[in-house]
């Protein structure tokens, strides 16, 4: 009896989806193949583009960077003396990589206190909010790239103070999270028309 409570056990979590697919799609440089591996993760953008107002490719090009589109993400263990774990680098997780402070503000603020990081939907709604927020309080575009993604990288204290000017890295990144959006962009463009 109590090896057939567990199979019913594994059984009801496994047909509620637990153990999702959390790999990346299999082509991160075409938006249109990634759209048609994982048709959610567009459904979710596009949501998202009409409440927050922030673009797709913005939104996959800060996805594509910050995880790869991998909904169980995580920074990496951090060791001292070069062999002992002494944690991670962050508290970033999931497809956004949001910190657990400000994914606990954007749960508050959204009234949303179920959403989950390593949910596609709750992920993408988690960056329209932030980059809408970035809008509004330093006066960014949702449509460039890389101001957004300096400003959800370094938080909107840090881009107000230019703290990502001292770092030639972060800069290089920006730029290239910002040639990526470009070309998603011009990407979903071309897949609409075919």
């Amino acid at each position: 009896m109590n090896r057939l409570l567990k199979l019913a056990i594994v059984g009801l979590v496994a047909s509620c989806g637990g153990g999702g697919n959390y790999s990346a799609p299999r082509q991160l440089d075409n938006a249109c193949a990634i759209a048609a591996e994982r048709p959610a993760y567009l459904r979710a953008m596009r949501q998202t583009e009409r409440k927050w107002g922030v673009p797709v490719h913005v939104q996959m090009a800060t996805m594509y960077q910050e995880s790869k589109f991998i909904g169980d993400a995580r920074t990496p263990h951090q060791y001292a003396l070069g062999v002992i774990p002494i944690g991670r680098q962050s508290s970033a997780f999931g497809y956004s990589q949001a910190l657990d402070g400000t994914w606990e503000e954007y749960q508050r603020n959204s009234g949303n206190r179920r959403a989950q990081r390593d949910n596609i939907r709750d992920a993408t709604d988690f960056m329209g909010w932030y980059m809408h927020g970035s809008q509004q309080q330093l006066g960014l575009s949702k449509s460039d790239a890389a101001s957004q993604y300096l400003a959800y990288h370094e938080g909107r204290g840090g881009f107000r103070s230019g703290s990502y000017r001292q770092k030639s890295w972060l800069m290089r990144v920006a730029g290239q999270v910002n040639a990526r959006s470009e070309m998603y962009r011009q990407q979903l463009v071309a897949c609409r028309r075919a």
